[in-house]
This record gives structure tokens, sequence and C-alpha cells, in this order.
């Protein structure tokens, strides 16, 4: 049996072995624990840095059409584009179509306005003002024409608006007229019941669930919707008849929903010629420098409307309101 003996010292010398190590480890640690916060920092400020720079992309991309400030001091042809849906919460809507018409008229170097319109219809009230009001500013403004130009599509609520025009151009292949309105909705009765679903109501107030969906369809309530539509659609037809005038070529089909092409509005009356921007800007206006007057929403904006009209979709749902889609 051996013993092992320390030599005078050795023990010592293997505690400041150790304690160096100790230290050494603490030191390396330490110092990589410095090193990763300083490298998260930078990636915190290059992730801000992308961030202000995506930003101010988007803001650029989204935010209102700058005209040329080259041109602003010449005589030009104005353009406000009435782009898709025509709603409250789209950009084509009626506040925005206003503002933008408004500062045209009011510029003192517009030869003319050109309402360009690409869009399928929407909401009457949203078209209803447009219409209003463009024809107040032709009479605060005589001397400033306003002339409609289709692009693909100007149907329903778009050709509502473009009605209030002195004259409405389009391309031979575009879509015109949808003179009518509509509402749409579903119903599940028999879904419901098939699948053993119960549903529980309560309403204040007689007609609460007009047109409830999950509940069988009510007589009175198909008249009511009917008589509101058919009152809508009155208002509709007296848009179109005051402005359009004798150019229209009325038949029992023209106020019926129904569509035309371009060349074939020109035969009814719901167009005067076939022409594109350019061409109104140059032959009809004489200006061909042509200025985009058309208002549109910063970023920021459209995501507050969009959050405002999220909130007013629940609120329309919680409060049973949505049992059919806005009216066309």
């Amino acid at each position: 049996m051996s013993e092992q003996v320390d030599k005078p010292g050795q023990s010592q010398l293997n505690t400041n072995d150790e304690c160096w190590a100790r230290d050494l480890i603490s030191k390396v640690a330490f110092a990589a624990l410095v090193e990763q916060r300083r490298s998260r920092r930078w990636g915190i400020l290059f992730k801000f840095l992308f961030l202000i720079y995506l930003l101010a992309v988007l803001l650029i991309a989204y935010g209102p059409f700058d005209s040329d400030k080259t041109v602003l001091g010449k005589r030009h042809t104005a353009l406000v584009s009435v782009d898709g849906l025509i709603a409250s919460g789209a950009v084509a809507n009626a506040e925005n179509i206003i503002a933008g018409l408004r500062a045209a008229f009011e510029d003192d170097k517009t030869a003319g306005i050109i309402l360009r319109i690409n869009s399928p219809g929407g909401s009457p009230v949203q078209a209803g003002e447009m219409y209003d009001e463009i024809l107040r500013l032709r009479k605060t403004y005589p001397n400033t024409p306003v002339y409609a130009v289709a692009s693909d599509v100007c149907a329903s609520g778009g050709y509502y608006v473009a009605a209030a025009a002195q004259k409405i151009f389009a391309n031979k292949a575009s879509i015109i007229g949808s003179i009518g309105v509509r509402a749409d909705g579903f119903g599940f009765v028999d879904a419901m019941e098939k699948l053993g679903i119960e549903r529980r109501l309560y309403t204040a107030g007689e007609n609460k669930a007009f047109l409830d969906p999950f509940t069988p369809q009510q007589p009175k309530d198909v008249s009511h919707l009917q008589s509101m539509l058919g009152d809508i659609h009155q208002q509709f037809i007296a848009a179109v008849r005051e402005g359009r005038g004798e150019r229209l070529h009325e038949t029992p089909e023209l106020f019926s929903g129904l569509v035309w092409t371009g060349a074939k509005s020109v035969e009814l009356g719901l167009i005067d010629e076939l022409a594109d921007v350019r061409q109104v800007a140059e032959k009809v206006i004489g200006a061909k420098t042509v200025v985009d007057y058309t208002r549109r929403p910063r970023l920021i904006e459209r995501i507050f409307q969009s959050a405002e009209a999220s909130v007013q979709q629940a609120l329309i749902r919680t409060l049973g309101l949505d049992n059919t889609t806005p009216l066309r």
C-alpha cells in the first residue's frame, strides 16, 4: 500500500492554478456575454433602421400623389381617378374623390377635368354624393368642363358618377351600364335543421330580425326590401336621365341592370364617343399635359381606415345588422 505525500507548497500551487483557471473562465464568459450583448444591440439597430427605411418606401408609394410642381403653373388637364369598389372604407370613397375634384376645379390653371373611372360600382350613397358634388362644382366653375373617361368597367355606381359629367368617353370594349340595384344574402334554415342547430335570437322591436338568414324568409320582409331597392333604382334612373338628357335612347332594357360594350353604348346614348384619357386631354380639352389630382390616403390613414372598418363590421355583426351585403 503506497501513500502519496504532497510536496511542500504543492497544495498552495494547486489552489492558485484553480483560482487562475476560474478567473480565466469568468473573464472569457464575461467577454462573450459583452460581445453577445453588443451584437444584439447592433442587430436591433439595423432592424430598426431597416423598418424606418421600409416605412419610408411605403409612405412614398402609398401616400397622396404629388402632382408635378413644374407643370402646376402651366395650363393643364386635371385627372381624378375612381378606381375599384366605391365604398366608404375603400380608396374610391366620396371624401377622397370630392377632395381631388375640388382641388382641380380651384386651380386656375386647370383647362378641364377628366374623371377616369374603372369601377364595377358599390355604395349608392357614396356614388350619389360624388354625383351631386360634380353638378355643384360645374355650376360654381362653369368655364371648367369635366369629362368622364371609362376604362375597363364603368358600371352601376361607377356609371352613376360618370353621368354627372358633361360628356362620357370610353373604349370600344369597355363595360358600361348596369343601371340597377341589388342586395345579396343567404339562407341557412335547412342547413341548420340538418345539422341539428338551434337558433336563439332575442330582439326588441317587431322587425329587428328583418331578413335574418337563420330564420325562414318572411314575405313582408321581401316586399319591404324590394320597395327599398325600387326607390334607390328610381333615384339612379333619375340621375342618369338628368345627366344624359336627350342623348339617351331609352329601351325597355336600358334600366334593367344589363351592361353593354363601349361601342354599343354610343348607340344607346350611354356614352358620347370612343376615346381615351390622352385623346380627351389633347383634342377635347386642348391641354395635353395631364396632372393627377387624385387623393390617395397615406399608409397610416389606410391602416386606421381598415381598423375602423373592422370595428364597424364587428359591431354590425354583434347587432345582427349584416343580413345583406351593401346595395350595388
